[in-house]
C-alpha cells in the first residue's frame, strides 16, 4: 500500500512538479493550493507525510505546522524560498521534521520524503511494544497511539483533552481539584485559569458520555473537583 502525501503549496507549477516526481516514486499524492483548504484537509484526513510551503494565502505554514503537530505525529517537511536561519529554527521548533529551501532538485525532495517515511515507519513498526490501552465500560483509550473510542466509534480529541481524560482514567476514583488538574496537565500554576479545566471537562463529556447530565465516567464532586468512576 503506497504512502499518502499531502502537498500544501500555492505555486501551482511547483506543486505539480513535486506531485509528478513523488507519484513516479510510487506515492499517492494530493495537493491543496491555499492555507485554509490545506489545513482543513490535513486535519480531516489521514496522511503519511505533509509537504508544507511556508508562505501561503489564508494561513501561513507556521500556523499550519503548529496545528498539525498539536494533533498528529506525522512527518512534516517544510519548504520555503526564505533562507534565513531564524525561519528554519522557528519551523523546526514548531514541530517540522525537516526544512528544505527553494530552489531544490525534485530528486532531493523525493530522497528526503523516503528518509522521513522510513524513519517514521521504524518508530511505529509492529516490533514496537504493545500499546498501552485503558478499557472501561465501552470507553477505550490507546495511550500509545493517542486515540479514543466510545462503543467502537473513534472520537477526535485535542492534545489537552486527551491528556486530561487519560490522566483521570489512569487514576480512577481519585478526586482532583481544578487547580491540581491544571498543574498536572498544563504544567503551571492556575493563576485564575481553572475555568480552562471546566471547559475541557465539558468538551470531553460531550464526546464520551451518553448523557452529559448524568456522566458515567467523569463525575463532578461539588466544591472539590472531579474524579473518574470505575
Amino acid at each position: 500500500m503506497s504512502s499518502k502525501i499531502l502537498i500544501i503549496e500555492d505555486e501551482v507549477a511547483i506543486a505539480d512538479l513535486e506531485k509528478d516526481y513523488l507519484e513516479l516514486s510510487g506515492f499517492e499524492v494530493y495537493v491543496e493550493n491555499d492555507g485554509v483548504s490545506g489545513l482543513n484537509r490535513a486535519m480531516e484526513e489521514d496522511f503519511d507525510l505533509y509537504i508544507l510551503d511556508l508562505m501561503l494565502p489564508g494561513i501561513d505554514g507556521f500556523d499550519i505546522c503548529k496545528k498539525i503537530r498539536a494533533e498528529k505525529n506525522t512527518p512534516i517537511l517544510m519548504v520555503s524560498a526564505k533562507k534565513d536561519d531564524i525561519d528554519k529554527i522557528r519551523g523546526l521548533g514548531l514541530g517540522a521534521d525537516d526544512y528544505i529551501t527553494k530552489p531544490f532538485s525534485p530528486s532531493e525532495l523525493v530522497a528526503r520524503v523516503k528518509a522521513h517515511l522510513a524513519r517514521y515507519d521504524r518508530l511505529i513498526s509492529t516490533n514496537a511494544p504493545e500499546n498501552d490501552v485503558i478499557e472501561i465500560r465501552g470507553l477505550k483509550i490507546d495511550k500509545t497511539a493517542r486515540r479514543v473510542w466510545v462503543n467502537g466509534e473513534e472520537k477526535q480529541f485535542t492534545t489537552k483533552e486527551f491528556d486530561l481524560l487519560t490522566f483521570l482514567a489512569s487514576n480512577p476514583n481519585h478526586v482532583y481539584s481544578k487547580d491540581e488538574l491544571f498543574r498536572e496537565i498544563w504544567d503551571m500554576e492556575s493563576i485564575g485559569d481553572i475555568a480552562t479545566v471546566t471547559v475541557h471537562i465539558k468538551k470531553i463529556r460531550e464526546k464520551v458520555e451518553l448523557n452529559t447530565a448524568k456522566p458515567q465516567y467523569i463525575e463532578t464532586i461539588w466544591g472539590v473537583g472531579y474524579r473518574f468512576k470505575v
